[in-house]
């Protein structure tokens, strides 16, 4: 069976992480923008990560510039803005596609293993949120209108 940790991807300094160096920990994955009506659940993200970063737990961060061309920067720009408006310390990775021919593996895996409204898979637009358990099955899929402080019972529940 397939997991997230089977999967790898370059972190937002350039590095290839392998996304088993997260086992046996909590995740939820975000495809994140800078220029989003969504952009300040950075803020909630962020105190999702502070709280439980100590109890087996990491938020995943993945820009994305396919909804609006709401993710313009490059690497560097986009760290910089993270840190400087919203203190964002959890883990973030190089800008990638989430929709299309190009869409990294890791996003094809999330999608399919937890499909949106109605059964499609595509994702709908920046800051969409997939949960994902301590053995790497994805276990639910959330949409940009559920808020980090909306899922926190959740990811609590799986810790």
């Amino acid at each position: 069976m397939t997991t997230v940790y089977d999967f790898e991807a370059k972190t937002i300094d350039g590095a290839t992480q392998k996304l088993d160096a997260y086992q046996g920990k909590v995740l939820l994955i975000v495809n994140v923008a800078s220029k989003c009506g969504f952009t300040p659940q950075y803020k909630g993200l962020e105190a999702l990560w502070r709280k439980y970063k100590d109890k087996d737990f990491a938020v995943l961060g993945f820009p994305c510039d396919q909804f609006g061309h709401q993710e313009p920067g490059d690497e560097n720009e986009i760290k910089n803005f993270c840190s400087l408006t919203y203190e964002v310390d959890f883990p973030m990775f190089a800008k990638i596609d989430v929709n299309g021919a190009n869409a990294h593996p890791l996003y094809q895996h999330l999608k399919s293993s937890a499909p949106g409204v109605l059964g499609t898979e595509a994702i709908k637009w920046n800051f969409t949120k997939f949960l994902v358990d301590k053995s790497g099955k994805v276990v639910k899929r959330y949409g940009s209108m559920d808020t980090p402080e909306k899922i926190d019972g959740d990811i609590a529940a799986l810790l």
